[in-house]
Parts: C-alpha cells; sequence; structure tokens
C-alpha cells in the first residue's frame, strides 16, 4: 500500500524521501505545477522587511534577488520550510513564523511592538497569484503599509500519472497527503476526469489544516483528519497514528 503525494515538485520529492525513510511506499501526483512571474518592482521602497508565505515566492523570484537589493533586509517567512529556502536564496536575517499566515501577520506585529520593525517602513509581500488569506489586508488594518508583488502561480495539472490510476484500480493507495486548499482541489478535479473520484473519496485524507480538510470534506470524503499543527512532522505523526490505529 502507498502513500500518494500531491504537493508540486520539487518539494514532492523531498516529502517522498522522508515517507521512505519511515518505512511507507510512495506515488508522486504533483497535482500544480509552479510557473514563475517576472518581478517589476515600482519602487514604492524603502522597504522594512520581506514577507514570504511559500517557498515558491523565494524560488521565483531568485534570479532577481541581487538586483532588486532585497537580500540586505529582514524576511519573514511563514514556517521553517520556507525559511530554509530564503536561507540558501542568500538571506541573513530570516525570522520564522509558526507555520500558518495568522501566525506570521502575528510575528510581524510583535516586531514592531518590540521596535524590531519600523512601523513606518513598507513590508514587501512576495505572493503567488491566488492567495488563500488576505495577509496585506490584515496588517493593512493595523497601520502597516504592505506592497504585494506576485511572484508565481500554481497551475492545475488536469490529469494524474498512470501509475496512481492504476494504484487507485488495484486499492493500493492507503492514503493521500494535503498540503494547500487548491492543491486538494486541484487532486478532486484531476480524480474525477480519470474517473476514479469515488474511490480518491474513501480512502484517508491527511491534511496540513483545517482549511485544507474543508475542501475534502465538501467533496465528500468521509475519512479527513488535521495535522495537530500545520507542518509536515505534524502531518506524518497523524497519518502514522491513523494507519496504526487502522491496524490494530
Amino acid at each position: 500500500m502507498s502513500i500518494l503525494v500531491t504537493r508540486p515538485h520539487p518539494d514532492n520529492e523531498a516529502t517522498a524521501e522522508s515517507l521512505r525513510a519511515r518505512g511507507h511506499a510512495v506515488l508522486l501526483a504533483p497535482v500544480l505545477k509552479f510557473e514563475p512571474v517576472a518581478v517589476h518592482d515600482e519602487t514604492e521602497g524603502p522597504y522594512g522587511a520581506v514577507l514570504v508565505t511559500s517557498a515558491n515566492a523565494i524560488r521565483a523570484v531568485a534570479p532577481q534577488l541581487p538586483e532588486l537589493g532585497l537580500l540586505k533586509l529582514p524576511l519573514f517567512a511563514v514556517g521553517e520550510h520556507t525559511a530554509a529556502a530564503a536561507r540558501e536564496a542568500g538571506f541573513a536575517e530570516v525570522i520564522v513564523a509558526g507555520g500558518d499566515a495568522a501566525s506570521l501577520r502575528d510575528k510581524v506585529m510583535q516586531s514592531a511592538r518590540d521596535k524590531v520593525l519600523k512601523k513606518k517602513s513598507a513590508l514587501l509581500y512576495l505572493a503567488g497569484v491566488d492567495l488563500s488569506r488576505d495577509l496585506g489586508g490584515e496588517l493593512g488594518a493595523e497601520g502597516f503599509r504592505v506592497v504585494t508583488r506576485t511572484t508565481y502561480r500554481m497551475a492545475p495539472v488536469k490529469h494524474l500519472p498512470r501509475g496512481v490510476c492504476e494504484g487507485f484500480a488495484a486499492h493500493g493507495v492507503e492514503a493521500v497527503l494535503h498540503y494547500s486548499r487548491r492543491s486538494a482541489r486541484a487532486f478532486l478535479d484531476a480524480a474525477r476526469d480519470e474517473g476514479i473520484e469515488i474511490s480518491a473519496l474513501a480512502i484517508l485524507h491527511c491534511c496540513l489544516s483545517e482549511t485544507v480538510a474543508s475542501v475534502l470534506r465538501d467533496a465528500g470524503a468521509s475519512r479527513v483528519l488535521v495535522a495537530a499543527t500545520p507542518d509536515e512532522s505534524a502531518l506524518f505523526d497523524t497519518l502514522e497514528r491513523a494507519l496504526r490505529t487502522r491496524l490494530a
């Protein structure tokens, strides 16, 4: 029996490696495709800091970072995975939030209260085309000036790999891991197009957050679990507890 990983490349490879190290067989079905978007900065700075809610935003803008002059700024990352991508890209000062946009907002606000961040300076938010939360608006309501620049889009993949479809047909897929609302929707759409929606909804779905889980529940999935915290380690723990319970 295999665990299906739906997150995009290249993050899916690291997830698969971690799952295999835990003794799981893995199938990969990246249901979103990363596409960078060129950033044209209209110089609304000077900026006081950079905000990032996805490692993909860093990957997309990495070739432009030297010319944009952002590496000298502090960067607020949504979680450790995104923080690692920022450090690899050359950011020296990286502040890590608790794994979701709400914790990132709170981290920025606390830094301003602690006088670490100057509230009068604009914040540059490197974001994707589709935003699950209006981080800029929420911080704007608290008196911050946030400049949002789109750096990437995640395009849905219409078809699942043949091996994944064959896995569902043979009842060889034990669980699916979901990391975002968009990828959960894209998975459901692809499963429907492939004619395996009923089989896909019948198995275990482990989700990074309640927001992601709601997409699966609304579609009719009956076995949906949510990680205790929005990070991959907690997601793996949720998966393995569920599998142990099933075998007990």
